[in-house]
């Protein structure tokens, strides 16, 4: 059967999407991930057959029903588990109305909940569609398991030599290249306000408060970097935030690390603690067994469930305090994994027996029929890219000379170019967690698009 995956920000997504395609590509499936753009270029070329097309989201904006329904009248199916997942917000109610509608749902085959929050509440709000919603968990979710931590046993190049606190940024909305006004006209564009009408003022308070998030996190660091000679400070902003904006923010503080190298995963896993406010790295860390440090400088209006986990503190002289006690008490650690707050643990499901990711490829092969396992012309679809990224280059040049003309042409800062050695080595450690004997074949079709089969 053909497997398309869509990728939409790779820091967050590359190494679950890199295992669902792992385990479908030994089952026999062949399995590219891309961005949406190698993916669509794909069927409309008809270079790839119809198959099942597995996306990030069903929000119901008029350009994604419609590309949706081009996809469905080229015979694929389409499936999808929300990978922003209302994980920070109390309740799923709102999240569900902003996130789908009855009719990008009905243009679904299967939708894979996280949880059982955000199943029970979809099936309630769309029960006519219940049928096609099933708890699976996350992929994302599978590498937090004890099962996952070899993956992350190499701690990262750049990391420093003494313990590190890592700081997780969560001010992507804010303190990104795009002004903020901008994303307000993307959001009104796509129907968000009208969906949920608390969300305007949500909108404007939010983005206060992450305003204010980031002084409050400026000063925080200082007075650590201050007072504290005995550990380094790694701070890795969220994928969509500038990271120059945090390197001029922090470039008179020594021993502060700012880098958005590296999977967050390995980042957390090689750190003695953990430190973040309304991110949802809370529970990868806590179900990941590492000391969590919820840093509170002002109680927020907006929703906030990651601000229940860990260890609280409201200043930074508690702060420090509490940091120094976790770095002197590393090799004897409070395993926090077992205390979730109940309202998290009922968006997180985690089977003990089965990953989230075969259960996934389970339901994908009750859908399997002969039209989604025509072959696809993989040869012409690698040259029809290749012809594309000479285009862009050419593309990219001339919009430095004539910035106006070619405004087309704009960087991904969600998806970076893959690279193949590195894809290789994530499915070579993959491969040894999960017992896989026989060899894959990993193709890079584009900087943004692998091919994994058998060989």
């Amino acid at each position: 059967m053909n497997i398309y995956i869509n990728l939409e920000i790779d820091t967050r997504e590359l190494d679950s999407k890199i295992l669902l395609a792992v385990l479908a590509a030994d089952r026999g499936h062949q399995v590219i991930v891309s961005d949406l753009s190698g993916i669509e270029r794909g069927f409309r070329t008809k270079f790839l057959s119809p198959g099942i097309f597995h996306t990030k989201s069903l929000t119901p904006g008029k350009r994604k029903i419609q590309y949706h329904q081009k996809i469905i009248d080229k015979g694929s199916l389409i499936t999808s588990i929300d990978e922003e997942g209302g994980l920070v917000n109390h309740g799923y109610e709102n999240f569900a109305k902003r996130r789908y509608s009855n009719h990008s749902i009905g243009m679904s085959s299967a939708i894979f909940g996280w949880g059982e929050e955000d199943v029970e509440t979809l099936k309630k709000i769309y029960p006519k569609h219940s049928s096609k919603i099933h708890l699976t968990g996350s992929p994302r979710a599978d590498f937090w398991k004890k099962k996952f931590s070899k993956f992350w046993s190499l701690p990262p190049s750049e990391a420093p030599k003494r313990p590190y606190l890592l700081i997780i940024g969560n001010m992507g909305e804010v303190n990104a290249d795009t002004p903020y006004y901008k994303r307000f006209i993307n959001l009104k564009n796509r129907g968000y306000f009208q969906r949920d009408q608390e969300m305007l003022r949500t909108f404007f308070i939010r983005g206060s408060e992450k305003f204010l998030l980031i002084h409050e996190y400026i000063e925080a660091i200082k007075y650590m970097n201050k007072h504290n000679k005995n550990f380094d400070i790694v701070f890795r902003p969220h994928p969509k935030e500038d990271i120059e904006s945090w390197k001029n923010y922090l470039d008179d503080i020594s021993n502060v690390y700012v880098t958005k190298e590296g999977q967050l995963g390995a980042w957390i896993n090689n750190s003695f603690a953990v430190m973040q406010n309304g991110d949802t790295a809370a529970y990868e860390a806590t179900i990941s067994q590492k000391q969590l440090i919820t840093f509170v400088p002002f109680e927020r209006q907006t929703d906030n469930l990651p601000n229940q986990c860990g260890y609280i503190v409201k200043t930074k002289e508690d702060l420090l305090n509490k940091i120094n006690e976790l770095l002197h008490n590393s090799n004897n650690q409070k395993d926090l994994s077992d205390q979730l707050p109940s309202e998290v643990s009922k968006k997180i499901y985690l089977d003990k027996n089965e990953l989230s990711a075969e259960k996934i490829i389970n339901l994908w092969e009750k859908l399997e029929n002969k039209n989604l396992s025509k072959r696809s012309n993989i040869k012409m679809f690698i040259l029809f890219l290749k012809i594309v990224e000479i285009r862009d280059k050419i593309g990219f040049f001339l919009k430095n000379i004539f910035p106006k003309r070619f405004k087309r042409f704009r960087f991904n800062t969600k998806f970076y170019p893959l690279d193949k050695d590195d894809i290789q080595n994530r499915i070579d450690k993959l491969c040894d967690i999960l017992k896989i004997e026989k060899k894959l074949e990993l193709k890079l079709i584009s900087k943004r698009t692998i091919l994994i089969r058998k060989n």
